[in-house]
C-alpha cells in the first residue's frame, strides 16, 4: 500500500510538518508559553514552551500519522480496499495537524475563539465527513466497525456500514446545530450523540447476527489467540467504567458557600476548600459577563470552574464558579482575588447579598 502511494505519504507527511514552518515565520510575535490544551469549561489549561507549540507537536501528530500507515499497510485485506475510503487514513491526522495548530497559533496571538462551541462544531463535521465514507469501507481488520460479528461475515459487515454511515452523518448534523443551544445542554447532547455514534451499530450489528443465526447461516469463526481475548474483556470492563467515571465528573460537583461568624467558608468538589476571614476583605462587587481569562491550574468541566485563573484585568486570580454562570461576586483582599458564582444568577445574587451584609 505504502509503495503504490509513495507521494500521498510524502505529500500528508509535508502537509502534517507545515504549520512549523509557519510558526519559524512569525517566531518572534509569538510568546514563550502558549495554550495546547482547553478543559471542558473552554478556559485554556494546559501550556508548553513556544518550540514544543511549534515542533513538538507536528512532530507528534507526524509519527502517529506514520504509525497509523503502518499499521494500515500490515493489513492484507487492504489491498482490495476502495481508495476513496482509505484516503480517510491519508488525510485525517494532516488536517487535524492544520486546523489545530492554526489555531493555537491564532490564539496566541491574542485571537478569540470560543472554544467550548468550536469544538463540537469540528467534530460535527469530521462525523458527516467520516459518515459518507463509511458505506465504501471493504472489510479489514484496521478501518470501520471493527467487532466479530461485521469480521466474521461479510454481509453483516456491509449492512452495520451502511446504517453506521447514516448514524454518524446525523449525529454530526445534530451535534453542529447544538452548538447554538446552552453550553451544559450542548455538552450533554454531545456526549449523547457520541454513545449512541458508537452503541447503535454495535446493537444493529448484533441484531443481524441473530437474524443470520435464525436462518441457519454460520459465521467464519475466526479464532482469537489468549492475549487477544484477554485485552476484549479487559476492554469491555475499563470502557463503561470511563464512561461512567467522565459522566460523573462532567456533570456532578456542588459550590457551597458557608457564612460562619467570623469567616466564610467555600466547599468545592473535586477541589481543595478555601476560608476566608471578613476582616480580610477590602472590597465585594457583583460583576455581570466576567472575563474569566484561561486557568492555569484546578478542575472544569460542564458544570464546574475552579482553581487559578489569569486574565488581563487581575493577572492571577482563584475562582470557585459553575461553568456557564456569566454573572459573579469578585472579592479582593490584600492583593489577592476571588470570583466565585451559585448555581445561577438568583442563587449568586443571594450570596451577593450575603456578603455586603457580613462586610458591613
Amino acid at each position: 500500500m505504502l509503495k503504490e502511494n509513495k507521494l500521498k505519504v510524502i505529500v500528508s507527511s509535508l502537509i502534517i510538518l507545515l504549520p512549523s514552518v509557519f510558526g519559524l515565520i512569525i517566531w518572534d510575535k509569538l510568546p514563550n508559553n502558549m495554550a495546547i490544551h482547553w478543559g471542558a469549561d473552554g478556559n485554556a489549561d494546559g501550556f508548553g514552551a513556544k518550540a514544543f507549540a511549534v515542533f513538538g507537536l507536528p512532530l507528534i501528530l507526524l509519527a502517529l500519522h506514520l504509525i497509523c500507515l503502518i499499521v494500515t499497510a500490515l493489513d492484507k485485506k487492504q489491498r482490495e480496499q476502495n481508495k476513496k475510503a482509505l484516503g480517510i487514513i491519508f488525510w485525517i491526522i494532516p488536517f487535524i495537524s492544520f486546523f489545530v495548530n492554526s489555531l493555537i497559533y491564532f490564539i496566541s496571538l491574542d485571537g478569540k475563539f470560543d472554544m467550548i462551541r468550536l469544538m463540537p462544531f469540528i467534530f460535527g463535521v469530521m462525523f458527516i465527513f467520516i459518515g459518507n465514507y463509511m458505506p465504501k469501507v471493504k472489510q479489514n481488520h484496521t478501518l470501520g466497525i471493527k467487532i466479530s460479528w461485521t469480521l466474521n461475515n461479510e454481509e453483516n459487515w456491509n449492512k452495520t456500514h451502511r446504517f453506521s454511515g447514516k448514524i454518524w452523518v446525523i449525529t454530526g448534523v445534530v451535534i453542529i446545530l447544538s452548538v447554538f443551544l446552552p453550553v451544559k445542554l450542548l455538552i450533554s447532547i454531545s456526549i449523547l450523540c457520541l454513545i449512541v455514534s458508537i452503541l447503535a451499530p454495535t446493537v444493529y450489528s448484533y441484531g443481524i447476527f441473530k437474524n443470520h443465526k435464525k436462518q441457519g447461516i454460520v459465521y467464519n469463526n475466526i479464532p482469537k489467540t489468549k492475549g487477544e481475548k484477554v485485552a476484549v474483556r479487559i476492554t469491555a470492563i475499563i470502557i463503561p467504567i470511563i464512561l461512567i467515571l467522565v459522566a460523573i465528573l462532567m456533570f456532578t460537583g456542588n459550590i457551597n458557600v458557608i457564612f460562619k461568624s467570623d469567616s466564610f467558608k467555600i466547599e468545592a468538589s473535586y477541589f481543595e476548600d478555601l476560608e476566608i476571614e471578613y476582616d480580610d476583605i477590602d472590597s465585594v462587587e457583583y460583576r455581570e459577563n466576567f472575563e474569566a481569562g484561561y486557568r492555569s491550574y484546578g478542575f472544569s468541566s460542564a458544570r464546574l470552574s475552579l482553581g487559578t485563573f489569569q486574565n488581563d484585568e487581575f493577572d492571577l486570580y482563584t475562582r470557585y464558579s459553575y461553568t456557564g454562570v456569566k454573572k459573579v461576586i469578585v472579592l479582593k483582599s490584600d492583593d489577592k482575588v476571588l470570583v466565585l458564582s451559585g448555581k445561577n444568577e438568583a442563587k449568586t445574587k443571594e450570596i451577593y447579598n450575603k456578603f455586603l451584609e457580613k462586610v458591613e
